[in-house]
């Protein structure tokens, strides 16, 4: 996510950071060179300016204590500038507590407004909503079966009148929520490949009658200043109270998601990251700029462990780890809880200071698939009792998983080694003897 500008940036910050003190020329080179990336990235000409502007002045009117380096400076203005500039803060979605909440979901053809509204969905039902699934675009071809796809997935109702008019269509699902004890109401509007006064009158139509609680423009953050363009000119005509990235995951520059919140006005809420229906997350400035800024964000990622995390499940193998009896069993469980908090990419860029080591390296997403593959070619008994996997078993394993014999070899091997390394950490009581530690 946003990899490329945040290696750009970092290496803007290069020379200043060899600089014994801050001086007007090596601000201005630097901050030169930083601007030049920022367009690079497109984003907005006029916030780019701004930006660059904020963080001169607040540079130069500073004075660098002895146990500051010019570039942690310069690094710490440019942490609490990208903040402000993506929101300063995070903004929660409302909900009402009493009555129907009523969110209609609006945007441009392609930007994934239909996958989102089942994630929100998931995500709202997985704090204790009870939502439903309006499927209110009657021209994209599937776009109501995908809805209903989605919905039959995760359990969620969805209320649909095949091709009628979507006016009709958004407020006759407020009744049948109403009868069928849903408290949230989920609409997802039609888009349009560009916007158009048709597509505004019907969403605006729509507004007047449903009254919405919030609605969501929801944008493509590869398509760069297009979705600011495209965000501003929804604004204009239905007011929006928020704003979700989509696509985040993917080659973005980082125009979009560094430019819409200043040009709109307007908070981003929630960005998606991926295709499966739990990779969305609610948008939290700081957490975004330390990751431009490669600082990484440990609190998503202890948010995503904890999201996955079984405490019954943990004590057990700590157990296990204590008396080293780790088994392909259990090499498969953790590998499960891994794949839940989304791909190896998207974890290892939240570490700190991994991105900027790891620059050329290549993380393989589809590592965890072929080992998970390998593991559940394996028996009961096999995965329990690693030491019986002879050449026939294995040859057996590799066939069964759809890899070569090398590669499961080599599976094996880590798995030795690993148990080795533990043997080594009891012998050093790196496990201790007690309850394991929770997230809390």
């Amino acid at each position: 996510m946003l990899e490329d500008l945040s290696k750009k940036l970092e290496a803007a910050l290069k020379k200043i950071k060899g600089q014994g003190k801050i001086t007007e020329e090596n601000v201005s080179d630097t901050l030169r060179e930083i601007r030049r990336v920022l367009l690079d990235a497109d984003v907005n000409f006029t916030v780019t300016k701004n930006f660059i502007e904020s963080v001169k002045e607040k540079a130069l009117g500073q004075e660098v204590i002895a146990s500051i380096t010019p570039g942690q400076l310069i690094t710490k203005i440019l942490y609490d500038e990208l903040t402000e500039l993506l929101g300063g803060t995070s903004r929660e979605l409302t909900l009402n507590a009493s009555g129907l909440t009523i969110l209609l979901i609006v945007g441009l053809q392609g930007s994934g407004k239909t996958t989102f509204s089942a994630k929100l969905a998931k995500k709202l039902k997985g704090n204790g909503r009870k939502p439903l699934l309006v499927a209110a675009d009657i021209y994209r071809p599937a776009a109501i079966e995908q809805l209903k796809i989605l919905g039959k997935s995760t359990d969620i109702p969805v209320f649909s009148l095949g091709q009628e008019d979507p006016r009709k269509i958004a407020v006759q699902s407020l009744s049948y929520a109403k009868e069928n004890g849903c408290d949230t109401v989920i609409i997802d509007t039609a888009g349009r490949l560009h916007v158009d006064q048709e597509l505004m009158s019907e969403v605006t139509d729509i507004k007047e009658l449903v009254k919405p609680t919030e609605i969501l423009f929801v944008v493509d953050s590869m398509t760069g200043q297009d979705a600011v363009n495209s965000a501003k000119a929804f604004h204009e005509s239905v007011s929006f109270d928020g704003i979700v990235l989509t696509k985040l995951d993917g080659d973005s520059k980082g125009g979009c998601a560094l430019s819409i919140r200043q040009v709109v006005g307007e908070p981003i809420k929630f960005v998606s990251n991926g295709e499966k229906l739990d990779a969305l997350d609610v948008f939290y400035p700081e957490r975004l700029a330390s990751r431009i800024l490669g600082k990484g964000d440990v609190i998503s990622l202890v948010e995503k462990a904890q999201a996955n995390f079984d405490e019954d499940e943990a004590e057990k193998m700590a157990e296990k780890l204590r008396k080293n009896k780790f088994d392909f069993d259990d090499f498969l469980k953790q590998i499960k809880m891994i794949k839940k908090m989304g791909s190896l990419s998207s974890l290892v860029s939240m570490l700190p200071g991994i991105g900027s080591q790891l620059k050329d390296v290549n993380v393989d997403d589809k590592a965890l698939v072929r080992v998970e593959a390998i593991i559940s070619s394996m028996t009961l008994e096999e995965r329990r009792n690693p030491k019986i996997l002879n050449g026939g078993r294995r040859k057996r394993i590799a066939r069964g998983s759809g890899t070569s014999i090398q590669d499961v070899n080599r599976l094996i091997k880590q798995y030795n080694e690993m148990l080795t390394m533990i043997g080594r950490f009891n012998k050093m009581n790196l496990f201790g003897g007690g309850r394991v530690n929770k997230f809390r």
